[in-house]
């Protein structure tokens, strides 16, 4: 079931974050991401701990991607790993060109 619930999610021309709500670094990957211009429903925040299987699903997390722990994020069908990655690309300027490159932004 967590196979099937997260490969759901990840989908090309998306970016897809698995969060708990409770994670500062969960909050702030959703800070800076939703600072930026995405088009309606490329954008999608899961929160694991809604759905019951939420060791399950970090299990799956960590064969798919090499660690269980949020948040993870996924730009199309690539892992691009947690927040401090993300902040790393935002900084460089590689978050934006992937972003662009995938046509997930407006």
């Amino acid at each position: 079931m967590a196979q099937e619930f997260v490969d759901g999610k990840i989908q090309p021309g998306k970016v897809v974050v698995f969060i708990k709500p409770t994670c500062p670094f969960c909050r702030k990957t959703q800070e800076i991401l939703s600072q930026l211009p995405f088009k309606q429903g490329l954008l999608e925040f899961v929160d694991i701990t809604a759905t019951g299987d939420t060791n399950e699903i970090q299990d799956y997390l960590q064969q798919l991607t090499g660690a269980r722990t949020v948040p993870r994020v996924f730009i199309g069908k690539d892992c691009i790993g947690g927040c401090s990655d993300l902040i790393t690309m935002q900084e460089n300027g590689e978050l934006l060109s992937r972003l662009k490159q995938i046509g997930a932004l407006k």
